[in-house]
């Protein structure tokens, strides 16, 4: 989970602008963590508190409106009826590193 949330910094700068490299600066004062980072933290927190995964994501990500979401997302954020949107990104992928961390055998991440 940290080295999620570290590639995310050091990731953010070239996110639109990739580069051909390996000699880069891993920190300077443009990197920022993005919407991955804010509901990485988001699905630990429902893990940790025991929330609905839904209301620990539209809780925390509210706090932060200019982190990068997708447009169905914000959408789907500020939704009164939060419902799956059929989301054709990765996003998911990149945000689910505290169920493995979390949870130990198949069945427990499967029920997740």
């Amino acid at each position: 989970m940290i080295g999620s949330i570290a590639g995310d910094i050091i990731g953010s700068v070239y996110e639109h602008r990739p580069i051909k490299t390996k000699d880069f600066p891993l920190f300077h004062s443009h990197c920022d963590f993005t919407d991955d980072t804010v509901l990485t933290v988001a699905v630990a927190d429902a893990i940790l508190s025991g929330a609905p995964y839904v209301d620990s994501v539209r809780r925390i990500g509210r706090r932060y409106p200019g982190a990068g979401y997708g447009g169905s997302f914000i959408r789907w954020l500020h939704s009164d009826d939060p419902r799956p949107y059929n989301s054709w990104g990765n996003g998911s992928a990149m945000r689910v590193s505290p169920v493995g961390f979390a949870f130990s055998t198949e069945d427990e991440v499967l029920r997740q």
